[in-house]
């Protein structure tokens, strides 16, 4: 990106500026010298109605659970690269112990390295060393159960599905949304526009607006405003969220969405942080380790669509039933996933979970954005 030349003063009052945005956030209450640190790392605002929102409601599940044992704090609108580093130094020197990285690509085991006496916790990725851990789960399960309730809601069969970046973690949530929707609506389609942001409300209204203008009779997202919501309202189209009960932004629209239990995982970690006993390692929630959930459904959900989506959770929940079990074709109609198997979550390069880079047969769009 190219950067224009400022003369001394401007930039001066420039880098004040960025300081105050790396290192903006929130500490939990008074100072206690004897508290363990903890700090969430955003990438969004921490009120954004969605992805940052559910960690922060994570965050202050850990404050409220342990109470002056920690002591937590949040940085919210931090980038990836310079500005996280940056900030990572600045909590280091404050003497924070154990940060949560919330979203893909933050932290590499080079700059876990450099902080031996720090305990890295990042989600979405799979970088793993002594001490950097993963964790993520098992939400394309609950998506397409969101996708059950817009195929229901759904007259034409045609839906959207607003997108942030063309990644494996999006890219196999937009999958599993088709898949829920044509499960529920035979033949169904998913158109799918990119944003190129995480958060962005300007783009992911527009996103909405030209899905509404193809013919869209509902709207879906893996983005992290309520915005596309907000449009749905204007409009009265059925829409599905993800990450938060974002239902007061949209309350005539809003069918559920895929939620996340954040609060769980970070008790559990940050207990073993403090006992000294916390190992590194990959998790993955699920449905039965109440990690995953459905958000309550809105009022455009019909008794006999919950009663059918409920079928179909207790069946996830007992194993007897999986969305990435083949056949599974892509959109050209080639055969990627045979009859029977089911696709894992690391290994097997496009066909595993995290290396997902195809769209399934019935999504209108490119998964390259």
């Amino acid at each position: 990106m190219k950067r224009r030349k400022l003369a001394l003063g401007t930039l001066l009052l420039a880098s004040a500026a960025m300081a105050a945005l790396v290192f903006a956030g929130a500490s939990s209450g008074r100072t206690n010298a004897g508290a363990f640190k903890v700090a969430w790392i955003y990438v969004g605002p921490h009120n954004d109605g969605g992805w940052s929102q559910a960690h922060d409601d994570g965050r202050l599940y850990v404050q409220k659970m342990l109470g002056s044992k920690v002591q937590t704090t949040y940085k919210e609108n931090i980038a990836v690269g310079q500005q996280f580093n940056q900030t990572v130094a600045s909590l280091s020197a404050q003497g924070y112990k154990m940060i949560f990285a919330t979203s893909y690509g933050m932290i590499t085991k080079q700059l876990a390295a450099k902080y031996p006496n720090i305990l890295f916790e990042q989600a979405t990725g799979t970088d793993l060393s002594k001490n950097l851990a993963e964790y993520f789960g098992r939400a394309e399960d609950t998506v397409f159960l969101s996708g059950m309730a817009a195929g229901y809601a759904s007259k034409t069969g045609k839906l959207g599905d607003v997108l942030a970046f063309p990644i494996p973690e999006v890219v196999r949530h937009a999958n599993a949304f088709a898949l829920g929707a044509q499960y529920a609506h035979p033949g169904a389609t998913v158109q799918v526009v990119w944003t190129h942001s995480w958060y962005n409300p300007a783009a992911e209204k527009k996103a909405a607006e030209s899905l509404a203008a193809a013919g869209a009779d509902v709207i879906g997202q893996n983005v992290d405003s309520p915005a596309a919501g907000q449009f749905a309202e204007s409009k009265g189209l059925p829409w599905v969220g993800y990450d938060s009960d974002a239902s007061k932004f949209a309350p005539k629209s809003w069918l559920t969405a895929s939620v996340y239990d954040w609060g769980i995982y970070y008790l559990k970690r940050v207990k073993a942080a403090m006992a000294g006993t916390w190992k590194s390692g990959f998790y993955y929630g699920t449905i039965n380790d109440g990690f995953t959930k459905l958000a309550p459904y809105g009022p455009g959900v019909t008794a006999a669509a919950k009663a059918k989506i409920a079928a179909v959770e207790k069946k996830m929940e007992n194993g007897s039933f999986y969305e990435f079990q083949g056949p599974l074709y892509d959109q050209s109609g080639k055969l990627r996933v045979a009859k029977g198997v089911k696709m894992d979550v690391l290994k097997g390069g496009a066909n595993s979970l995290y290396g997902m880079n195809w769209f399934v047969k019935g999504v209108i769009g490119s998964p390259k954005g």
